[in-house]
């Protein structure tokens, strides 16, 4: 396609700056066509056709006097710099028309294909005006963005022609990951650990320093009871103990292969971003030291430990944009690397795919040596389908032969898990949606326990 073309095609694709012909006009050229040519029967002379089609194409370029010039619409957007994954936010842009002309218009943001596009955006401006459209947008896929453009186009009240603006409004924005979990914990621990609305994972108050007094909730030790409480405020409250903080926690990110695996939403490797930052948030909270580790068949990422809530920003904006690499995961350098870079007794918090984990034989030599001095966990997500396939009832050959193997996996996995933490190496899973519900848990536990 040679360039003229290409800058007339791009120009109907909201691509390009230019002038272009309307609807409208086409449809007058359309009818004038069809009566032309009916008068074609009584045989008028072709020069009598090309001299009206020329005609009012020249009458109709009176219409683009009639509509405001470039420099006089500015144009300036605002939108949040930072979006969570599948989340919807709104995006403005404020149109000032300065000139004595009021026109319609049309426009398409240049935002990324990984974004929900729900463009064109169409709408009128008086003359004068200032006017401020917004539009409502998804990030779908981490990472960071340049929207460079806004591809706008707009006419005359008559809209015989439009006129095409390539507009530079350059910015920058980042997707990161979905932070509900993370701000349900903030908010209120004790409702986030609900578990599948029928059981509360609380926080264990048998040792430690007092902490405060709280409502008693199902579950909680009688004997804890503030009985003077209780009777000054008439609703019963119980006495709540911590542990003590400035514990060391090391959060493995497992990126390879198998961590691209799909769920009901987004990926293994979404949900254990988001399970990872939850616990963060719960370790420094209580002022414990977090650091975390993203590898793959390398080391991708590695922040060194850090307590206070303003840690959690740093965690997160390296974080924000790991992705799947198509490549398996060498547990036994990561394992090696860490050896190095964490001298202190830390809870070692692995989230990756056990299933695949429990294959690898030599890593247990370099555990058994992180054992010595640290408290390892491992963390995954439950094969909801292998599940599935082991409870199906099996009415044919075909399905029976996919219950047994599904069995016969399970069967293998739950004997090489019972090897594994004979030697204090312990493992866990949890469905995709209760993966930071099971991470804080099970943090919460160990640091209520003096296990560190």
């Amino acid at each position: 396609m040679i360039r003229s073309s290409k800058s007339w095609w791009g120009r109907f694709l909201f691509q390009d700056k230019g002038i272009l012909p309307s609807k409208r006009l086409l449809m007058i050229f359309v009818l004038l066509s069809i009566v032309l040519w009916l008068f074609s029967f009584w045989g008028i002379a072709w020069n009598f056709v090309i001299g009206i089609n020329v005609l009012v194409l020249l009458l109709s370029l009176i219409d683009l006097f009639f509509s405001p010039k470039r420099k006089q619409i500015q144009f300036e957007r605002t939108m949040t710099e930072e979006l969570e994954r599948g989340l919807s936010y709104e995006m403005t842009i404020e149109i000032n028309n300065t000139s004595p002309f009021a026109f319609t218009y049309s426009f398409v943001d240049g935002l990324p294909l990984s974004f929900g596009r729900p463009f064109p955006v169409r709408g009128n401006i008086g003359k004068g005006e200032k006017s401020q459209i917004s539009y409502e947008t998804t990030g779908t896929v981490r990472g960071k963005y340049e929207i460079k453009h806004l591809y706008f186009r707009y006419r005359s009240l008559l809209g015989l022609w439009e006129k095409q603006m390539l507009v530079d409004l350059e910015q920058t924005i980042k997707v990161i990951p979905d932070l509900t979990e993370t701000r349900s914990f903030l908010e209120d621990a004790q409702k986030f650990l609900l578990y599948e609305g029928e059981k509360i994972r609380k926080y264990q108050s048998g040792m430690g320093d007092f902490a405060q007094i709280r409502s008693y909730v199902v579950g909680d030790d009688p004997r804890k009871v503030n009985w003077r409480q209780t009777a000054k405020l008439q609703e019963l409250m119980t006495n709540e103990y911590e542990p003590e903080h400035g514990k060391y926690m090391t959060i493995l990110i497992d990126c390879g292969r198998i961590m691209g695996a799909e769920l009901e939403t987004g990926n293994k490797l979404e949900k254990t971003l988001e399970a990872s930052i939850t616990v963060a948030a719960a370790a420094l909270k209580k002022g414990d030291y977090v650091s975390v580790l993203a590898f793959s068949k390398e080391v991708k990422k590695y922040i060194p430990p850090a307590k206070g809530m303003e840690h959690l920003q740093t965690i997160l904006h390296s974080l924000y944009d790991l992705h799947v690499d198509a490549v398996e995961s060498n547990y036994g350098s990561v394992f090696s690397f860490l050896d190095t870079m964490q001298k202190k007794r830390s809870l070692l918090l692995l989230f990756s795919d056990i299933r695949t984990f429990l294959h690898e034989e030599h890593t247990l030599i370099y555990l058994k040596r992180l054992r010595r001095r640290h408290l390892f966990l491992m963390i995954g997500i439950e094969d909801i389908h292998l599940i599935e396939k082991a409870k199906i009832t099996p009415n044919y050959v075909k399905i029976a032969m996919e219950k047994s193997i599904a069995q016969q996996e399970i069967l293998f996995k739950q004997k090489a898990k019972r090897k594994w933490e004979s030697q204090g190496l312990q493992m866990t899973e949890a469905r995709g949606e209760y993966l930071a519900t099971a991470a804080v848990s099970h943090y919460i536990d160990i640091m209520n326990r003096h296990l560190l």
